[in-house]
């Protein structure tokens, strides 16, 4: 089966304008903006018509790039303090002048959707046992809700998490230990990964290399769920660079559950982080 993202963002769409309507009450997501490059302005955008479709306003705050990290800190302090901001994202990557935990580590976990600040992460990675937090980082909120759908079982299965990234990997791989998942994390100094690969019920990539993962690398039935997202280069009857994911499509074929890119996790990833922003709005 292949994983209708956009079907389930819409879902959760319809849920969240009805949940803030019910909350009587302008909530607003502040942006940070310091890149201004197509693919920022991209993400940028989906957000921006998202939340106009659950009523929530968006404010974008524009940077210049030769900022210092002292400076920036400063000026997202002040973001976060204005009252009408219920929530603070900063549009990632930051200039390679700026010590970006650092930034971050600046918007107080109330006010964290990403919840890619230092207590953000500490409250989530503690495990639903501790009941540290009711949010999720926005792409294991999106995995989460794509496995709800279609009732995929965690606990006791065998997981491949590729990739070690703050973004996409470690979150991934921490949701899935405190859901009870034995979990593998494969990165450059991983040897023969498709040792790994092949013994997984689930697969969940995001490293954003084409074609990572190939049909001989996973079994019959396996549930691989795509996060990495790259550019194909024109050509092959194409006339302009496309996004493709880490995961060759061929897969779909042994997967009893395949989520591609585009149109997977990535449309979820957006509501699961309004989603945040609402909850974190009550």
């Amino acid at each position: 089966m292949i994983v209708d993202g956009k079907a389930l963002a819409e879902k959760i769409k319809a849920e969240l304008k009805a949940d803030v309507s019910k909350l009587n009450k302008k909530i607003r997501l502040a942006v940070v903006k310091i890149s201004s490059d197509a693919a920022t302005e991209k993400f940028l955008e989906q957000k921006r018509k998202f939340a106009e479709a659950i009523g929530v306003d968006v404010r974008i705050y524009e940077i210049h790039p030769d900022i210092s990290t002292n400076k920036l800190r400063e000026k997202v302090s002040e973001i976060v303090h204005i009252k009408e901001n219920n929530g603070v994202i900063v549009q990632l990557p930051l200039p390679p002048q700026i010590n970006t935990q650092y930034i971050l580590d600046a918007i107080v976990p109330e006010k964290d959707p990403d919840m890619l600040s230092s207590k953000s992460w500490g409250a989530f990675a503690a495990g639903s046992a501790r009941r540290r937090t009711k949010i999720l980082p926005p792409v294991a909120g999106a995995v989460k809700a794509v496995f709800d759908e279609h009732k995929v079982e965690i606990r006791d299965r065998n997981a491949v998490v590729i990739g070690a990234g703050r973004l996409v990997g470690k979150p991934l791989a921490t949701w899935l230990l405190n859901a009870g998942a034995t979990v593998s994390v494969i990165h450059r100094g991983t040897k023969n990964p498709e040792e790994y690969t092949r013994k997984a019920d689930i697969i969940i990539s995001g490293v954003g290399k084409p074609k990572l993962i190939t049909p001989v690398m996973v079994k019959d039935g396996v549930v691989a769920i795509d996060c990495g997202t790259s550019e194909s280069p024109p050509g092959a009857g194409q006339a302009s660079r496309q996004v493709v994911g880490d995961i060759d499509p061929g897969v779909s074929e042994k997967a009893s559950l395949f989520a591609p890119v585009p149109g997977g996790v990535g449309p979820v990833t957006v509501a699961m982080l309004f989603k945040n922003l609402v909850e974190l709005s009550k």
